[in-house]
């Protein structure tokens, strides 16, 4: 299911079949819609629309385009709306320095204006800025120096630069329809920098119709080709680029629920994983299960480790899926006789199983590993992340302390004996040789494969 992060459909564009806009919306599987006021009176019909319809939020917000014609009056008003209608941001605000409706001076005092009501109602904010990045960076710099904001920069259109610096400071990025047009070649290599799970999807509408509808009037349902465009820049599929940024926009808004029960099983791609426990022996510096249980918009975290019967009862037909993988919330092999178990009944079903580990088996469970998983395991794939102990022992904090990188070694070795396919994995974390990794690696007789550290699932 979808979320259109920005939609106006309160615009008269839609006076005509805005039913039949919602009814068209929902069979394309978009489940909310966020409704941004751009001055007062679309303001107010948002509001309206949101009290009339579920599926439908609004935020309010004064555009750049009009700054010239706010007074202190209309800014009465507009706070009033903000305080009192149930806005889920503020927005969209901003600075609009393309199209220079307004003059430049104007636009930067109704900004500063939204922006301090943000900060005074704690709210999410929705930024519209076009060729004026700069401004819009020291504007919020100095409205809240070192602030980490709950925003998002809609429609965004800068370049990989501009994104960091907004990525830096806990924003946000949505892409709209221009991101499916022929010649965007530098927008979609802009998107393909920014984290997956800092993404949201918006159909802008009515503008910015995407290429499979262009120059036609834009509408929410057609938020599918967007997502479509951006699962081939992600290497996913448009399911986890609809689960992901629904996820995100929730987590942004505060639209309905966004954890929950921990999933025993889950699909991203082609490829389901196997989520066996919350335990690890590691405690590395760069895991987001140190900050957020949730990975491509599953929620990971487990009331209770499910026993084998679950876990083969949620799998089913393991030939539906290219692979199945056992990596979770924790370490797999903390619960090796269930992983077995598993295992032997994906082979019996003709299911092709892969292990993703820390190389920890030895340790946790007092006796090499490797051979009992021979005939059960197609693949496995170790975390080495450094080819030096004392570094490993910094950033991975192993519990079973020095010896733990040669033990993940050792494993190694004995995977490789035993088992079809072992690759070894490195972070690209700060300091860490990726060379060195790479020769050790190769000096072990396996494949090795970098991963970016920011990057789960």
């Amino acid at each position: 299911m979808f979320i259109d992060s920005h939609a106006h459909i309160d615009f008269p564009d839609f006076d005509d079949d805005r039913a039949e806009l919602l009814e068209r919306a929902q069979q394309a599987g978009v489940e909310c819609i966020v409704n941004p006021g751009s001055d007062l009176e679309s303001c107010r019909r948002a509001r309206a629309l949101a009290t009339q319809h579920e599926q439908v939020y609004h935020a309010v917000g004064l555009h750049p385009h009009y700054a010239k014609d706010v007074d202190d009056g209309q800014w009465g008003e507009f706070e009033r709306l903000a305080r009192e209608s149930g806005p889920v941001a503020i927005g969209e605000t901003g600075l609009d320095y393309h199209y220079d409706f307004s003059p430049r001076d104007a636009q930067q005092r109704l900004f500063r204006r939204q922006v301090r009501l943000t900060l005074d109602l704690d709210m999410p904010i929705i930024i519209h800025c076009r060729n004026a990045y700069d401004d819009c960076l020291r504007i919020l710099d100095e409205e809240a120096p070192g602030a980490q904001w709950r925003g998002v920069m809609h429609c965004f259109t800068g370049g990989a630069d501009d994104a960091r610096a907004f990525l830096e400071r806990g924003f946000f990025l949505s892409f709209a329809g221009m991101i499916t047009f022929k010649k965007a070649n530098d927008l979609r290599e802009t998107a393909a920098a920014v984290p997956v799970d800092r993404l949201l999807l918006e159909t802008d509408s009515p503008y910015l119709a995407p290429q499979p509808v262009r120059g036609k009037r834009n509408e929410p349902a057609n938020v599918v080709h967007i997502a479509g465009v951006l699962a081939g820049i992600y290497g996913l599929q448009a399911e986890d680029v609809a689960r992901i940024t629904s996820v995100n926009t929730r987590m942004l808004f505060g639209i309905g629920k966004t954890g929950g029960t921990g999933s025993i099983v889950y699909k991203i791609r082609d490829s389901l994983y196997v989520n066996l426990t919350n335990r690890c022996s590691n405690r590395c510096v760069f895991c987001r299960r140190e900050i957020d249980p949730m990975v491509k918009g599953h929620w990971l975290k487990l009331d209770a480790e499910p026993d084998a019967e679950e876990i083969i009862e949620a799998i089913g037909d393991p030939t539906r899926h290219a692979e199945v993988t056992f990596c979770g919330y924790g370490e797999p092999t903390q619960r090796l006789d269930v992983l077995k178990q598993v295992a032997a009944y994906l082979k019996e079903r003709g299911g092709r199983d892969r292990l993703n580990t820390n190389g920890h088996a030895d340790l946790i469970n007092g006796r090499p590993v490797a051979r009992e998983l021979a005939g059960l395991v197609d693949e496995v794939s170790v975390s080495l992340n450094t080819a030096d102990s004392d570094q490993y022992a910094e950033i991975c904090r192993p519990g079973h302390g020095a010896h733990a990188h040669e033990a993940v070694i050792s494993f190694i070795r004995d995977a490789r004996r035993h088992l079809p396919k072992v690759t070894v994995t490195a972070l690209d974390y700060p300091g860490v040789n990726l060379d060195a990794c790479k020769r050790l690696a190769e000096e072990l007789g396996v494949e090795y494969r970098q991963r970016k550290y920011n990057e789960v699932g």
